[in-house]
């Protein structure tokens, strides 16, 4: 039986995508086009520095080179949509020979003008865009050198055009991190151009609003995604140094914000330089980052044991995250992935176990594959997933792939001397249909290095309720892992000189074939899975990772 809240969140989601249907049709009218145009501007007040940009792309993903011949069918090429999506953000440029190459970059943007000046829906999305302004404006300098007034003028009006659509259409703007974006770009035009300084005015007022309404006390984000925590930091940053360089105030709650976000992202700081995988996170390299952070003077040794709901327990060059939170509320639930008390582990540089990692940017089978509990290392009764998604086409083309109900994490207890830390969580997502709360107890170590993990089931409902689990570890892609001789442990072998055992009490271990997914694609790994029954009573089943011997 639908709820009133599902059978309320249908009619709104038909209301939202018949006016997004309009508005795509309304889009391409001339009438459109032409109201997207206003004042040009005379001149560029500053010249942002293009270095800021580096974090904002993969060097990999734009290795390409560009020639006198290529030039003159430059848009014509048939491209993936990545590809597509990386060529008109124009992020390129900063890769580019700054000194001979200003005339091909000039025919090259020209084209692009001529061709996709009016909106098109592949090259005007809302996550290229704002991208391909802050591209535009950051590498002025050449695009515009020794150019003729005709192709300035050109330049100039298509850059506010853009601008002129971000904040027409800022309001309906879906995912968080394309907002930030949006908002950085019309914020820059502001500084950059007087003509439009309100654009900066305003623009600075929507993001108070933003970091006022997305982010907890600690500065993480409410939706408990660490890959957005790194995206809004960048942005930030961004947006610091453009009003540095603009010679206007700084305001406080920016400055504030990005304090609060360094000491969240330092907190995840490990030996191996990746960020763990939990709530809809894709891995992502943070070496280089945090070397653009201390070249630029942002830096901070504060850390945080907890963040966002996620336990950081660390002993030397080792480090384990837990997540004792459950999913946050319906608005930013389009991404989390349903894993509660899930973990991942770092042994000196290299992760040891894994969540699967979030599929959307792979396809929708796969962000749907990686939304469930068998995709995160933690304990699935029934094959069931702890919550449900909505499954409406309407619902999540408007909203999202949003949750459909959630549930409470409670219990949650940390301990730590100078011998070991313990940390324990329950939750009770499980127990209005299989009649059973979780609860996991860990267990570091510190002299040891070894990790002693329990995992609990305990019957709250008096019924003949027998249930399967299963309890997942999921390995690293890379590490190999054999029975070891006596065929009850698990040898994981890292490297030649560095392998880890798993064992657990009274229960079977097999070694499955699983899929990792954190890199945004496909991979295969090593996944350990026990499996039981509960035969109708309390179960507890206890598991250690220790050095092998």
């Amino acid at each position: 039986m639908l709820s009133l809240k599902n059978v309320y969140l249908y009619f709104s989601s038909c209301k939202i995508l018949f006016y997004r249907a309009i508005k795509e049709f309304f889009f391409l009218t001339k009438i459109y086009n032409k109201s997207l145009n206003s004042q040009i501007p005379i001149r560029l007040f500053f010249q942002p520095n293009p270095y800021l940009l580096s974090p904002l792309f993969n060097h990999e993903s734009f290795v390409f080179k560009i020639s006198k011949e290529s030039i003159y069918n430059f848009w014509d090429k048939q491209l993936s949509f990545n590809e597509k999506k990386n060529m008109h953000s124009f992020l390129w440029l900063n890769l580019i020979d700054r000194k001979n190459e200003k005339e091909i970059i000039q025919k090259i943007i020209k084209d692009w003008i001529d061709i996709f000046d009016n909106y098109k829906k592949d090259t005007w999305r809302e996550n290229i865009i704002p991208k391909r302004i802050i591209a535009w404006l950051s590498n002025s300098d050449i695009i515009l050198k020794n150019s003729n007034k005709n192709f300035e003028k050109k330049f100039l009006n298509s850059l506010i055009r853009q601008v002129n659509f971000l904040k027409k259409n800022y309001s309906s703007t879906l995912f968080e991190t394309n907002k930030v974006s949006s908002l950085s770009a019309i914020i820059l035009s502001g500084l950059v151009f007087k003509e439009y300084y309100s654009n900066y005015t305003n623009g600075i007022k929507e993001l108070k609003k933003i970091i006022d309404s997305y982010f907890d006390k600690d500065g993480f984000p409410k939706n408990r995604n660490l890959e957005n925590l790194v995206i809004f930091l960048q942005y930030f940053v961004l947006i610091k140094e453009w009003i540095k360089q603009a010679q206007e105030s700084i305001p406080s709650y920016l400055e504030e914000i990005i304090e609060k976000n360094l000491v969240c992202l330092n907190s995840f700081n490990n030996s191996n330089k990746k960020t763990p995988l939990f709530n809809g996170s894709a891995e992502r390299e943070l070496g280089y980052f945090f070397e653009y952070l201390r070249k630029l003077n942002y830096k901070t040794d504060k850390k945080l044991s907890l963040v966002g709901n996620i336990q950081v327990l660390k002993n030397r060059k080792s480090s384990l995250y837990f997540d004792a939170g459950g999913p946050p509320e319906f608005r930013l639930s389009k991404d989390y992935q349903s894993g509660p008390l899930s973990f991942e582990y770092f042994n000196d540089d290299q992760k040891v176990i894994t969540n699967s990692g979030y599929g959307r940017k792979i396809s929708k089978k796969m962000r749907l594959i990686s939304k469930l509990t068998s995709a995160q290392s933690t304990l699935c009764i029934n094959d069931a997933s702890v919550v449900k998604f909505k499954r409406n086409n309407f619902i999540n083309k408007a909203y999202g792939s949003t949750i459909n109900e959630s549930f409470n994490v409670s219990n949650v207890k940390r301990n730590e001397d100078k011998f070991k830390i313990s940390i324990s969580a329950m939750h009770n997502a499980y127990l209005k249909k299989f009649g059973y709360v979780h609860q996991r107890n860990i267990i570091f170590l510190k002299k040891e290095n070894i990790i002693q993990g329990k995992d609990e089931l305990f019957k709250k409902e008096e019924n003949d309720n027998e249930v399967k689990f299963s309890i997942r570890f999921h390995i690293y892609p890379g590490i190999q892992a054999f029975r070891t001789m006596g065929g009850k442990d698990i040898l994981l072998q890292i490297s030649k000189n560095n392998s880890l055992t798993f064992s657990v009490k009274n229960q079977k271990i097999q070694i499955e074939t699983g899929l990792f997914l954190g890199r945004n694609k496909i991979l295969k790994n090593n996944c350990l899975v026990i499996y039981g029954h509960t035969q109708s009573k309390d179960v507890s089943i206890e598991w250690e990772l220790k050095k092998a011997i």
